[in-house]
This record gives C-alpha cells, structure tokens and sequence, in this order.
C-alpha cells in the first residue's frame, strides 16, 4: 500500500484502498483537478492514455503523488499542506494543495522526504 493512501487515511477516516479508489473513481469521471485544466490532460503528462494511468493507480503497489493529493483535496473539501523535509533544514517548505472552489473544511499536513509521506500529528 502506497504511504500517501496510508497518510491521507490518518484523517480521512476510509480505509486506505478506499481512499485510493475514490481517488481513481474521480479522475475517470474526469472531475477537475485544477482550475483552467481538464482531468484528461494532466493525466496525460504522466502517461500515455488516461486509463492505463487510473488502472496503474488503482493497484495497491502504485505509488500516489500531487495528481491524487489534489483529487483529494477535491473530495473531501481539504487544505492538505505538505512539508518537505528531504533537506532535513528547519525551514523545510511547504506545498499547499487546496481544493478548486478555493474553501475547505479543514486543513492536514503531511510530511515528504523525497521517497515516503507520514501524517503530521
């Protein structure tokens, strides 16, 4: 199982394969990820047809990245801020995913260290 999923399911309170599959269910209904860009092409940018990338992500093995942690953002009405620890500096930066109406519920952070991502308690 993919970390992301593990780390999104620590507040989201679905089982992690849950979680992914929603993800999945999302970008095959070719919701929006990001304002002013369809689902299609921004799937597009990382593999060669949109349904050999939902089918990859669907898999347990798959690794999830920013493409499903803004789908998440989508759903469950969230902030999701990301530190990026992998400099291991006290001033790691922070992504911030927000949902594309721009208003959300509420506001989780997870950290990255270039390879792996933990909830940030």
């Amino acid at each position: 199982m993919s970390c992301l999923f593990n780390s999104l399911n620590y507040f989201i309170k679905e089982g992690s394969n849950e979680i992914r599959q929603k993800i999945c269910d999302y970008l095959k209904e070719n919701k929006p990820i990001m304002s002013d860009m369809e689902t299609k092409d921004v799937l597009l940018l990382e593999s060669k047809s949109v349904e050999q990338y939902i089918q990859r992500m669907r898999q347990q093995s798959t690794w999830g990245g920013a493409i499903e942690i803004q789908c998440a953002c989508n759903i469950w009405n969230l902030k999701i801020v990301v530190k990026n620890i992998r400099d291991r500096t006290p001033n790691a930066k922070c992504i911030e995913f927000l949902p594309v109406s721009n208003s959300y519920d509420n506001v989780i952070s997870i950290s990255w260290n270039g390879g792996h991502y933990e909830p940030i308690r």
